[in-house]
């Protein structure tokens, strides 16, 4: 989630601007949490628990907050149409054009404990010349998850 925020700042997608900010020249504290709006929460919340070991922060029947296993960063998801909420968080994602990072220490131990699971690898465990060594799974929303352990370019 790191990466995501500091690719976003670098990109310009992201700015962080305030009176407080400039005034002292210290960065404003920031914690981005991604949300997903889905009719397929159940699955959802078995797939993020079972299969990638993440826990559940907070969870009702129509929403669910979960964490990554070292509680660095957390993901969301929401039904869809959920009367309490407002009509800019009502659509269900489409399953395209979105993708999450996932970075590890040891890609290839966690490559072997979901090939054992019998998880269906989109990208097969490689190494780029830019310096990643990586694999890539969807989840039951259509989402890519990029598993990577970066390393130096060859």
């Amino acid at each position: 989630m790191k990466t995501l925020i500091m690719s976003l700042l670098a990109t310009g997608l992201l700015a962080v601007t305030t009176e407080k900010q400039s005034k002292n020249n210290k960065p404003i504290s920031m914690k981005m949490n991604a949300g997903i709006v889905t009719p397929k929460l159940d699955e959802t919340k078995e797939f993020y628990t079972s299969v990638l070991g993440f826990t559940i922060k907070f969870e009702n029947e129509w929403f669910v907050l979960l964490q990554t296993p070292d509680g660095e960063d957390m993901i969301s998801f929401l039904q869809p149409g959920h009367p309490s909420q407002q009509p800019v968080f009502q659509s269900s994602f489409p399953g395209k054009g979105v993708y999450l990072t996932i970075e590890v220490e040891d890609v290839d131990e966690i490559h072997a404990q979901i090939k054992r699971k019998g998880i269906p690898i989109e990208v097969e465990l490689r190494n780029e010349t830019w310096g990643d060594r990586h694999f890539a799974i969807i989840d039951p929303n259509g989402i890519g998850i990029d598993i990577v352990k970066y390393t130096a370019p060859q």
